[in-house]
């Protein structure tokens, strides 16, 4: 599996000096199995950018699985340049909704007066699923139930003993309805390649922000830590968070983990980073 960053930010999208390295879009994730085939995991404003490089590479379709409708998760599907080329074929999964409400999450920001052009208006065939559990060609991908707000799913990919577990605005110290409780991250996460997880708040930012759908990097950390995983990358950077408050955060990790006398890899996701599983 290959992977890249398109988008990494959490809430809303940021610009300026301060947040050139990791970037200011929000949520996109590129994944592609063996065969070359593109999955792209959330549509934040992350995917304006990787909209225009398919259609420079050539490429003819794709598939989105959504992690939920938060808007800094869909906000950028309006400009995802594929939808408007009649040559283009979209699959969208949003598991576990219906089909229709898959097409709701992206049709509701584009009708007016929202949007001038309306989602039943585009170019592009646009198909919609509910279900994301199964084999596509070369990798497996199985959702995982998201502690958030109105609910969600993060994602497992699996591909020739590979394991990749993606799992943004996850809260694990916290109950929400659908969720998991601790256990149940580190029994899903388990001895996985590669972790990709929720990292929003500080801990003195947490305190009064309980029940708000994020974790903390510590809480991250330590859920690598008890599942046993490689490498772990911190995502939803905060909007607010600057590039070398980012640093700071990668470095205290490192140091907690070096203390525990674990080899794990941690890394803070940035735009434009590739990583191979």
């Amino acid at each position: 599996m290959r992977i890249r960053f398109w988008g990494v930010r959490g809430s809303i999208p940021v610009c300026g000096a301060e947040y050139l390295r990791y970037g200011g879009n929000t949520a996109c994730v590129e994944v592609r199995d063996s065969k070359n085939e593109l999955t792209i995991i959330d549509a934040g404003t992350g995917i304006r950018r990787l909209g225009k490089e398919l259609l420079a590479a050539g490429a003819k379709s794709c598939r989105i699985l959504l992690t939920h409708s938060h808007w800094d998760h869909i906000m950028g599907f309006p400009f995802f340049e594929p939808l408007y080329r009649k040559s283009f074929a979209i699959e969208l999964i949003g598991c576990p909704h219906a089909k229709s409400a898959v097409k709701d999450m992206v049709a509701n920001i584009m009708r007016a007066p929202n949007f001038p052009v309306d989602f039943d208006d585009v170019s592009a065939s646009v198909k919609s699923a509910r279900s994301c559990n199964g084999l596509f060609r070369s990798m497996a991908i199985e959702p995982v139930p998201l502690n958030h707000p109105n609910g969600g799913n993060g994602y497992i990919f699996r591909e020739d003993g590979k394991k990749f577990v993606f799992l943004t605005d996850n809260e694990l110290l916290s109950s929400h309805k659908g969720g998991l409780d601790f256990p149940g991250y580190v029994k899903a996460c388990k001895g996985a390649d590669l972790l990709v997880h929720d990292a929003d708040y500080l801990p003195d930012e947490y305190s009064s922000r309980i029940g708000w759908g994020h974790s903390t990097p510590e809480l991250a950390l330590e859920l690598a830590m008890q599942s046993g995983v490689k490498r772990l990358g911190l995502f939803h950077h905060n909007q607010d968070r600057a590039d070398s408050q980012v640093d700071e955060i990668v470095n205290n990790c490192r140091a907690r983990a070096q203390k525990a006398g674990l080899r794990l890899e941690i890394f803070a996701a940035a735009e434009d980073m590739r990583i191979e599983v």
